[in-house]
């Protein structure tokens, strides 16, 4: 008996003479490269390094474009917002040892945002490996140790017929929900030797799906279709399943109102009847979950924000929809529902009843009111005109990167996104110096359309080398940095809590002449200019800083009642 999973492709006679001919002057590198080719990557990030010289090589055999950033942390973030614009796993090509160990901040904000990065890191030689006898350069008792509490996997390749098949393992890992950052680990001598085997073709990385179960979906199904007060919470999982359309048909057909979490922004329409936005961080938001009496959380594991700062205490039936099995009834008891968000919400639509409640639109109506008195009653009117001023200068379609600043707080409740998957900042793992890099990496992902980064001072200061990058490459980034003459936030927490703030004034350059000093257009605007000086460097192709001197305060926290 015949299965149909023994049937094998049987090579052409072309395919066989090629196989029997590989192309001379090829190595290790070069069966990197055209796995990654094969998989059907077209961009790699980068900084090279000693031991990962001979994949750098390779790259000028193929037609992969590389970019390279000037920090390996930095060109992590690039490749952690290129993976999150195309749903692609991105390559992040590294060197050894503090090269690897550089990028490992972005990697973490990788895994806590989901976005799929493939990084391949080079090693010391084999004859090395396993207890520091050799004493080289760069050389770490176990490398991938350093890796395996913050990547999805590791895969360590120590022959060059390994390395096709490691590369696509981590390419399905990073691509499977949840998706996530993947690390691959290839030694020097590995990657320089000549490389005897055939060119790398046929390969097959198809991630696993991940259905919910149905009897789950039923039960879901039921308790939605008959509560009284349903709501939704909308996490980062449904952008990254790309099933915004879905949850806007399932919150209609239930009359559900929907809030949608940080890292979910734009999952569902801003002005939409039904849209509690994402005012996540105010006790009237709270309150008006807790009351609901059948909550379904999807793509989200109602983390400290999601949850504002965990003092969400739901009192109804918790349904939630999470690919991240470690996830599943963390923080809240209730039914979960191990799926991609996709899945379960086409699952649900299939099976849920209509509903009809005329009181929805007028609740949520209701609320936002609530939330913009409290806000009004707070004397923030220039944050939040600054905060509209950037919204009406960012083209619609334009994605936005936000670094861990105070106007990024604000984005977070306040910013309509626009649209799913455009807005992106670094909440997931909470570094500092995200938005300029991460920005860079989207414009490479979509060259057709201005990209706008955020940052502060303080977290401008960790990017300023990826002027040089954005210059080299042309990328169209424009880059507001909001310049409060510190670590804003941090001012804030400290001389809240102590009374007087320590180790957050900071001496800067002057950073519209420094951008200047690389090539790139820089300007100093104030906050009545500040819509038409952003409008116009977004509108101008090619990179630019607008730099807007400005101390901001953040609305008052809710979480305490």
């Amino acid at each position: 008996m015949t299965h149909d999973h023994d049937r094998v492709l049987r090579p052409t006679p072309s395919q066989t003479a090629a196989a029997l001919n590989p192309p001379p002057g090829r190595n290790g590198g070069d069966l990197v490269v055209e796995t990654l080719a094969g998989l059907g990557a077209t961009t790699v990030f980068g900084l090279p390094g000693q031991h990962a010289l001979g994949m750098f090589d390779a790259l000028r055999r193929s037609d992969l474009r590389y970019i390279g950033l000037r920090v390996e942390n930095n060109a992590g973030f690039a490749a952690d917002a290129y993976g999150r614009m195309t749903g692609e796993a991105a390559p992040l090509v590294l060197s050894t040892g503090p090269g690897a160990l550089t990028s490992l901040a972005a990697l973490q904000e990788a895994a806590a945002a989901s976005a799929p990065v493939l990084a391949i890191s080079s090693q010391i030689p084999t004859a090395g490996l396993g207890g520091g006898r050799h004493g080289y350069l760069h050389e770490l008792p176990d490398q991938a140790a350093s890796f395996r509490g913050v990547v999805k996997s590791v895969h360590t390749v120590r022959t060059q017929s390994q390395i096709p098949s490691a590369i696509a393992a981590a390419w399905k890992s990073a691509l499977t929900a949840p998706h996530g950052p993947v690390w691959v680990e290839i030694p020097q001598d590995v990657l320089l030797a000549e490389a005897h085997l055939p060119v790398v073709t046929a390969l097959d990385a198809t991630p696993d799906e991940l259905p919910p179960r149905p009897e789950l979906t039923a039960l879901a199904a039921h308790l939605l279709s008959t509560a009284e007060r349903p709501a939704i919470i909308a996490g980062g999982g449904v952008v990254r399943a790309d099933a915004s359309g879905k949850l806007r048909r399932l919150a209609e057909r239930l009359q559900a109102p929907v809030v949608t979490t940080f890292g979910g922004k734009g999952a569902f329409p801003w002005n939409h009847p039904l849209s509690l936005q994402s005012w996540l961080e105010d006790r009237h938001t709270t309150d008006f979950l807790e009351d609901a009496d059948v909550l379904l959380v999807v793509g989200s594991g109602l983390g400290e924000l999601s949850s504002n700062y965990h003092t969400f205490k739901p009192r109804g039936r918790v349904i939630q929809i999470e690919a991240d099995l470690g996830k599943l009834e963390s923080n809240h008891p209730g039914i979960g529902i191990h799926a991609d968000a996709r899945l379960a919400l086409t699952a649900l639509l299939e099976t849920v009843e209509p509903r009809r409640d005329d009181t929805a639109p007028d609740r949520v109506r209701e609320l936002l009111s609530k939330v913009s008195a409290r806000i009004a009653a707070q004397d923030l009117t220039r944050e939040q005109e600054i905060l509209a001023a950037v919204r009406r200068a960012l083209p619609a379609g334009a994605p936005s990167f936000w670094d861990m600043t105070i106007l990024a707080y604000w984005a977070w409740s306040a910013f309509d996104a626009g649209g799913p998957n455009l807005l992106h900042s670094a909440q997931g793992a909470g570094g500092l110096g995200y938005g300029f890099p991460a920005a860079l990496g989207a414009a490479a992902a979509d060259p057709t359309r201005p990209v706008l980064a955020v940052s502060g001072d303080g977290g401008a200061l960790y990017s300023i080398a990826e002027l040089a990058t954005a210059r080299q490459y042309d990328l169209d980034v424009t880059w507001l940095i909001v310049d409060d003459g510190g670590y804003g936030i941090l001012r804030e927490y400290m001389t809240d809590t102590f009374g007087r703030a320590t180790a957050t004034e900071l001496t800067r350059p002057d950073y519209a002449a420094l951008a200047e000093s690389f090539g790139v257009p820089g300007i100093r605007t104030t906050p009545e200019t500040l819509e038409h000086d952003l409008a116009k460097a977004l509108a101008t192709p090619g990179p630019s800083v607008v730099v807007l001197p400005a101390v901001l305060r953040m609305f008052a926290p809710t979480h305490l009642g």
